[in-house]
């Protein structure tokens, strides 16, 4: 029963907590850690490039990437320019491509290359543990614990937030503050990431918005040249990217910087 106020209340059952609430979290967090260590199992590692010439061209790329992301740390102009020069040229003559004479070319179909139908097969994997865990949680959360309201956020909320914190549960007057069984399903799905790092790691398979933006697939992160992707526009794209890129160093000044530190101590 709601009562109409300044704060609205609802005369709940205790037991709500350790029926609904409490199994829903434990179930949750116990399907990321199996989703975890399913998916380690299921992805094959990453296979070594089998030439010298396929490990140069791909190491070169991060080269480029180190560069600009890492160049401002102890790097000098001079030995900044240096590198710079010398990855631009190479970007630019192709003569990090594993195959310069193919330079020009389209890149093979990924359907028809082995390591293309296996980093396809990789990402299939990684949505269905993802998909699946998450249809069957949804699934016996509509068939058994439908229409519950399980508990009230200790803080006020705007009205946009009634779609996603009532799913289920069709009441016009319900406060926002009041979350439904089948929103604390949604809310866990975003909120447990933290705590599936401290149990499993930084770098875990059962974190959400990891998978969804890629990182299922281990070798994606080891190899950025996937198949499909021609190798001579990436070097054309970072030659540019290091061409506008202004050398900038935390080392610049450090004398000064020093000095002064030293002296504001003294005084």
């Amino acid at each position: 029963m709601a009562v109409q106020g300044d704060e609205q209340s609802i005369l709940r059952d205790p037991a709500l907590f350790y029926w609904i609430l409490f199994p829903i979290t434990v179930v949750m967090i116990l399907t990321g850690i199996l989703r975890h260590y399913a998916t380690v199992l299921m992805n094959t590692p990453p296979k070594s490039s089998s030439t010298l010439a396929e490990s140069r061209e791909r190491h070169a790329l991060l080269r480029g990437v180190n560069l600009r992301n890492h160049a401002c740390a102890v790097l000098d102009r001079e030995a900044f320019e240096a590198r710079k020069n010398y990855l631009v040229s190479g970007f630019r003559s192709g003569s990090f491509l594993k195959d310069p004479d193919n330079r020009g070319q389209p890149p093979a179909n990924p359907m028809t290359d082995p390591k293309g139908m296996e980093a396809m097969m990789g990402m299939l994997k990684g949505n269905m543990m993802m998909m699946i865990p998450q249809t069957l949680i949804m699934s016996w959360i509509n068939a058994f614990f439908s229409g519950f309201v399980i508990l009230k956020l200790p803080f006020p909320l705007t009205i946009r937030f009634k779609s996603m914190l009532q799913s289920g549960v069709m009441t016009r007057d319900l406060d926002v503050q009041w979350v439904s069984s089948l929103s604390w399903y949604f809310l866990n799905l975003m909120g447990l990431q933290s705590v599936f790092g401290f149990i499993l790691g930084s770098d875990n398979a059962a974190n959400q918005m990891a998978q969804q933006v890629g990182m299922a697939n281990p070798a994606a992160m080891m190899n950025p040249m996937q198949p499909g992707q021609d190798p001579d526009k990436l070097f054309l794209a970072e030659a540019e990217n290091l061409e506008v890129m202004e050398h900038f160093s935390i080392l610049n000044g450090i004398e000064e910087r020093v000095l002064q530190n030293f002296l504001t101590a003294v005084n």
